[in-house]
C-alpha cells in the first residue's frame, strides 16, 4: 500500500546514525516486500531485531485438508465452532481451518483471552472483525479493531491481539500465501487511490504512535513454509521485547479499514461481483457486499442470477441483515456458502420472484473467491450443513 506514513523518532535521513540519548545507536531494520524491488518500511529498534536466545518447535493447529469431493455447493454454520469456554481462547492459537488451497487459508474464532506474540511469515492476514472489540498491538503501533473492522496484517508483521469488553471477538481470518493490497484498477500509476474506487486513504487507519514495552526473554509465536501441509510453526525466545521501535516511516503497515466506509456500486440492471471488491491477494480477490440501493431499471432482477464459476470457488461469509438470494436455504448470520468451480449456482426457489420491486438490500456479506479449488479444513467439516447441496431441487441424493 503505498501510502507514506510516519510515527514516532526518525532521523532525517535513512541510513544514517541515529541515537538515542544516552549515545548508543538504535538499530535500523528494514521491512520490505518483493526483494528490495516493493514497499517499504524503516524501523528503529532499541534492541536487535535479529536477536534470538531459544527457538523450538511450535504446533499449529490443525492444518488438514479435506477435498471437496464429491463437488458439491457447501453450507458452514461458523457460530457451531464457538467452545463454552471461549473466555480462553485466544484469537490466534484458537482459529478454526474452515477452508483453503495453495494460495489463501479461511479460519473462523471466537476469543476472549489475549493471544501470544504472533508473527505470520507465508502472507499477509486480512482479519475480518465480525462482532466484538480488539487491541492489536504491533510491532509499528496499535490498531482499535471494532465490528465491521478488516485488519491488514502484512506478513512478519509482529503483532498480539487482545479483545476488548465483555462479548467474545468473533473474527474471520484471511491467511495468504502472497500479499494483500487494494485492485490494481483502483491505484494511480504511483499508488493513489483513484476516483473511482470505492474507498480512499482517509478510511484506511494505520498507528498513531510507537508502542514502547519492557521486557526480556519474552516468547514469540512464528508461522511460516514447511511440513506436511505447507505451513509449521516456531517458538522464538528473543531477548529483549519486540516492542521496542522509537519510530517508522514508509508506506509498508498494517492498517484497519472499517466496511462501512466502503461506497457501494449500483446501476440499473444487477452489477457483478467485480464492483464490490476491496483487496486482492496471489491467486483470489475478497469483495464485500454491503446496504445499498439495487437496480432501478423498471424490470430490473435484483438479485444474482444463476453463473457458473468457470475459473474460481465462490465463499461467502454472511455477516449482516439478510441476504435475499439465500431465503429458504437455512443460510444465516455466521454461515458461509461454498460454492465450487464446476456447479452452477444462484438464487434459491422463489427468490427471483420476491425480489422483483425491491428498491434497497440490507445485507452484508465478505466474499472470497479463489482460482485454485478449496478443501475444507477440521472447522469447515465440523460445522457442515449437509442438506444445503438439494435446496435448488428440494430433493436429496435418495429422492
Amino acid at each position: 500500500m503505498a501510502y507514506y506514513r510516519r510515527t514516532g523518532d526518525v532521523p532525517p535521513k535513512r541510513h544514517t546514525q541515529h541515537r538515542r540519548p544516552d549515545g548508543a545507536l538504535y538499530y535500523e531494520e528494514l521491512m520490505g516486500e518483493e526483494g528490495f524491488s516493493s514497499d517499504s518500511s524503516l524501523l528503529y529498534h532499541r534492541g536487535v531485531p535479529s536477536a534470538i536466545v531459544d527457538a523450538s518447535p511450535w504446533e499449529l493447529p490443525d492444518q488438514s485438508l479435506t477435498e471437496n469431493r464429491p463437488l458439491v455447493p457447501r453450507h458452514l454454520r461458523l457460530h457451531a465452532l464457538g467452545a463454552a469456554d471461549w473466555k480462553a481462547v485466544d484469537p490466534v492459537t484458537g482459529r478454526r481451518l474452515v477452508l483453503g488451497n495453495a494460495d489463501v487459508r479461511i479460519s473462523y474464532v471466537v476469543a476472549g483471552e489475549s493471544s501470544p506474540l504472533y508473527r505470520n511469515a507465508v502472507g499477509d492476514e486480512v482479519v475480518y472483525v465480525e462482532s466484538g472489540a480488539a487491541t492489536v498491538e504491533t510491532v509499528f503501533g496499535v490498531l482499535a479493531a471494532r465490528q465491521g473492522d478488516y485488519v491488514v496484517l502484512p506478513r512478519s508483521t509482529t503483532h498480539r491481539w487482545v479483545p476488548a469488553g465483555s462479548e467474545p471477538l468473533r473474527a474471520y481470518a484471511i491467511e495468504a500465501s502472497s500479499h494483500v493490497a487494494p485492485p490494481g484498477r483502483y491505484l494511480s500509476r504511483y499508488g493513489q487511490l483513484l476516483e473511482h474506487a470505492p474507498y480512499c486513504e482517509r478510511d484506511l487507519h494505520g498507528p498513531d504512535e510507537p508502542l514502547l514495552v519492557e521486557g526480556t526473554d519474552v516468547e514469540l509465536l512464528v508461522r511460516h513454509r514447511g511440513g506436511e501441509h505447507g505451513v509449521t510453526g516456531t517458538r522464538y525466545v528473543v531477548p529483549t521485547h519486540p516492542f521496542d521501535v522509537v519510530g517508522w516511516d514508509g508506506c509498508l503497515y498494517p492498517y484497519t479499514f472499517n466496511v462501512a466506509d466502503f461506497e457501494p456500486v449500483t446501476g440499473r440492471v444487477h452489477q457483478p461481483p467485480p464492483v464490490h471488491q476491496v483487496f486482492a491477494g496471489e491467486g483470489f480477490v475478497i469483495c464485500n457486499f454491503v446496504p445499498r440501493k439495487v437496480d432501478y431499471h423498471p424490470l430490473a432482477v435484483p438479485v444474482p442470477y444463476y453463473h457458473s464459476n468457470v475459473d474460481s470457488d465462490e465463499v461467502m461469509f454472511y455477516c449482516g441483515g439478510d441476504y435475499e438470494a439465500r431465503k429458504g436455504s437455512g443460510i444465516g448470520q455466521g454461515s458461509i456458502s461454498l460454492h465450487p468451480g464446476g456447479h452452477s449456482h444462484g438464487p434459491q426457489p422463489g427468490a427471483v420472484e420476491r425480489a422483483l420491486g425491491a428498491e434497497f438490500f440490507d445485507e452484508l456479506a465478505v466474499m472470497v473467491d479463489t482460482f485454485r479449488p478449496l478443501a475444507l479444513g477440521e472447522g469447515g467439516l465440523a460445522a457442515e450443513d449437509p442438506g444445503y447441496a438439494w435446496t435448488w431441487s428440494g430433493r436429496g441424493p435418495t429422492g
